[in-house]
């Protein structure tokens, strides 16, 4: 088994972007889901109620900051905000949060892509959210992403799902950052440990999946049928929850790279 691709999410519900190498910390890749789009009341917004937001580019800048994109708009830089910035409170589910305020320039620009007033926020390291007792130890942190710092999908799961619906579905729909090639289809939901390259990883729980799954990434469109999840539900239905992918928790610091070998250690 290795890994075969390697996705980072820098902007919340915005496009992944491709990488061959990342660093990993306790927060997961270097760089994933530390900024956010947020409501008037601060609570966040992903592609579930504005599917347009699958097509809105947020890649990292030579700056350490976010270069933000789409159809129509110009291009926008943004940089980091400084140790001054205002802290916006923030919603991520059933967490709070106060995180730095990208400012009005990019407020404006987000406002423009979506129709609606929006604020762009960055996630420091240090306020970042605790992850539930349920599943981490008292240092484990997750970022913007909705549970977990990490998500893992193996091919032959993605596969076997695209042999039940008919057609070939694209691994973005379902947003992972790790994907393995070389296990069996649904290898991973045994699995409680692995390492790769040099990096430990829990197998902290299965991802419930949404309507998310339903967009096109590459046109933002939702699926007339909803598939993949009318398949899913066929076979993949745990406590009333779809599940496909399994959330994964750093054990340690490291760098990790395509083609790296995967072992299950437990």
């Amino acid at each position: 088994m290795h890994l075969s691709a390697l996705y980072r999410f820098p902007l919340k519900s915005a496009k992944a972007e491709s990488l061959s190498r990342s660093p990993v910390d306790k927060l997961g890749l270097g760089g994933d889901r530390r900024w956010m789009l947020v409501d008037a009341s601060g609570r966040f917004l992903s592609q579930r109620a504005l599917p347009q937001m699958s097509q809105l580019s947020a890649l990292y800048n030579a700056a350490g900051g976010l270069r933000l994109a789409a159809q129509g708009l110009p291009t926008l830089d943004v940089e980091l905000p400084d140790a001054g910035a205002e802290l916006r409170g923030v919603t991520v589910w059933s967490d709070t949060l106060r995180v730095p305020d990208a400012g009005d320039v990019a407020a404006a620009w987000v406002s423009r892509f979506l129709g609606k007033p929006t604020r762009l926020v960055h996630v420091p390291p240090e306020r970042a959210r605790r992850l539930g007792s349920a599943y981490g130890g008292d240092d484990d942190r997750v970022a913007f992403a909705d549970g977990f710092p990490l998500l893992l999908i193996g091919e032959a799961s993605l596969q076997d799902l695209s042999a039940r619906v008919g057609r070939p579905l694209e691994m973005l729909r379902f947003r992972p950052n790790l994907v393995v090639q070389g296990a069996q289809a649904f290898a991973e939901d045994g699995w409680k440990r692995i390492r790769i390259g040099d990096v430990q990883f829990r197998v902290a729980a299965p991802c419930a999946r949404c309507i998310l799954t339903t967009i096109d990434p590459q046109t933002g469109q939702r699926s007339s049928d909803r598939e993949p999840l009318t398949t899913l539900k066929t076979y993949r239905t745990q406590d009333g929850n779809v599940m496909f992918g399994q959330n994964l928790i750093s054990d340690g610091a490291g760098e990790i790279e395509v083609g790296m070998p995967v072992t299950v250690l437990e």
